[in-house]
């Protein structure tokens, strides 16, 4: 069944970090309804025919280090919504994708030069999105319907755009210096473009129409701008810009399909055809530049398939696709197919059929193609472990980490083989490493304590929970934990002094987030 992602995230629980706590809280209440203004699922556009910059006057009071805060706070949310994909390899895939773009420009980054976050909805319309403080969401629809990974980039460099020109800051600044733009009515209008009819007519005939106008107007505007400085970054990162292009038409196409009438919103403010007239001005007078896509694009592609309906009647039809393409011809689509295979027979226990899958994947791309395929290595491993192989997992997984020494995914995978094999020590080390070196990775501080656990150190396996709990925002449980790691029989004088450390610093955010609540 497919999930819609709900755009009305309830907050609670939030850390607070910075001195800008108040303006947060302030934003916050703004900040929800407005998201879904910045979603590639409704575009604006404008006749005009030059593309504006909107400049960096309308900054107001929400600072680079509190709109990096409140996006971290809404992906606290975020994550805990069934619709998040928490697949590590999908992810890593679109991190970085997104970090090859961001890479194109330094000042992309900004002033406090942050990391791009980027992540997968589970969802089949056509959409992508930017929080603040660049985190940029893609539904594994959009990613389907991406017939290259240029136009998979063209989205990505659009939202990044929106993100460096700070567009959802300025316009919640000017939310909040004009009393005349209600969002309650804003959001409304939106939703009721979206759904089709005349009720967004309705909402803009009333008293606040002046306002929602102005919303709207700031938004063609900002639309603009993403499109100019994310054709900027495509071409930057040596991308071919006709990926952008071909999207946008594509989303037209897909946006016809919604309604058979388009609303008087949409009539009004035309979804896509200038921009794509501004952009093919802009394509045509660059020299054309032709970018190979990569192995893993086609395998995720595959992959959130998967991901977005794994119900038997979908799997079977996925199956069924997975199939044609192998009878393609087209060697891209035939590992792609075979790939998808592999994860079908894994989903139904089945890894010695995976394993036949995952072998005509690399008979068809090559052995020199395979070892550059993070998606394949993960697999591989994936499919020892399922089988019982856990000494051919830990060496195989060793060695992917050696080819790819920053990945997250099989960093984690690394260290789920070890703890298979019951190298608990290793497992241990090596994991003490990583949090050390990535301390906002809540799956480490888990995969740590399980660790603790099977060696039989209590307290030490409460402290990582603690910890997991905290990273995801659930303080209360976090408090919980560290009690009973207060209360283990092993606990040490030095683990004490941590704990009281921390229940200090986790007891302040509590009672800051009730005060907020109340």
């Amino acid at each position: 069944m497919r999930m819609k992602y709900r755009y009305d995230i309830t907050m609670h629980e939030f850390s607070i970090l910075s001195s800008d706590n108040r303006m947060v809280r302030s934003f916050r209440r703004l900040v929800i309804p407005l998201i879904a203004v910045f979603c590639l699922q409704t575009p604006l556009a404008t006749a005009q025919s030059d593309i504006p910059s909107l400049g960096d006057t309308a900054r107001g009071e929400l600072t680079p280090v509190a709109e990096y805060q409140l996006g971290k706070e809404i992906m606290v949310q975020v994550r805990s919504d069934p619709a998040y994909v928490n697949d590590p390899v999908l992810t890593e895939y679109l991190t970085n994708l997104g970090n090859r773009l961001v890479s194109a420009d330094p000042q992309i980054r900004g002033e406090l030069a942050n990391d791009f976050s980027f992540f997968a909805i589970r969802d089949a319309t056509l959409n992508a999105f930017a929080l603040p403080g660049g985190f940029i969401g893609v539904h594994t629809g959009l990613l389907l319907a991406t017939q290259s990974e240029s136009e998979l980039a063209s989205v990505l460099s659009h939202e990044i755009g929106h993100v460096s020109q700070r567009h959802i800051a300025r316009m919640l600044s000017q939310q909040r210096q004009d009393i005349l733009i209600p969002i309650a009515a804003t959001v409304l209008a939106i939703l009721a473009a979206q759904a089709g009819g005349d009720a967004a007519g309705a909402v803009m005939m009333g008293g606040q129409g002046y306002a929602i106008q102005k919303q709207i107007n700031f938004t063609r505007d900002a639309e603009k701008e993403a499109d100019r400085v994310g054709f900027s970054i495509l071409k930057g990162a040596g991308f071919d810009t006709t990926g952008m292009t071909s999207f946008f038409q594509r989303m037209q196409t897909a946006t016809r399909t919604y309604s058979d009438a388009p609303s008087p919103y949409l009539r009004t403010h035309p979804l896509t055809s200038e921009r794509i007239a501004d952009i093919e001005a802009r394509v045509r007078r660059e020299p054309y530049r032709q970018h190979a896509d990569d192995l893993d694009f086609y395998l995720m592609r595959a992959k959130a398939r998967l991901v977005q309906d794994d119900s038997a009647p979908a799997l079977q039809k996925a199956a069924a696709m997975f199939e044609e393409q192998i009878k393609s011809g087209s060697r891209l689509y035939m590992a792609a197919g075979n790939y998808g295979l592999a994860l079908i027979a894994l989903q139904r226990k089945e890894p010695a059929k995976a394993r036949t899958y995952l072998q005509q994947v690399k008979k068809t791309v090559g052995e020199a193609a395979a070892r550059q395929s993070l998606a394949l290595d993960s697999l591989t491993v994936e499919i020892l472990l399922a089988s019982g192989q856990t000494a051919d997992a830990v060496r195989e997984a060793r060695a992917a980490t050696v080819r790819f020494p920053s990945s997250r995914a099989l960093a984690h995978q690394y260290a789920n083989a070890l703890y298979a094999a019951k190298r608990y020590d290793e497992a241990a080390k090596y994991l003490r490493k990583q949090v050390q070196m990535y301390r906002d990775d809540a799956t480490l501080q888990r995969q740590l304590a399980k660790v603790y656990d099977a060696q039989g150190k209590k307290a030490l396996m409460h402290m990582a929970l603690a910890e997991s709990y905290a990273l995801s925002g659930a303080y209360t449980a976090a408090l919980e934990q560290l009690n009973l790691a207060r209360k283990a029989g092993d606990v040490t004088f030095y683990d004490q002094s941590v704990i009281d450390a921390r229940e200090r610093e986790w007891k302040a955010i509590v009672k800051e987030n009730l005060k907020e609540r109340s």
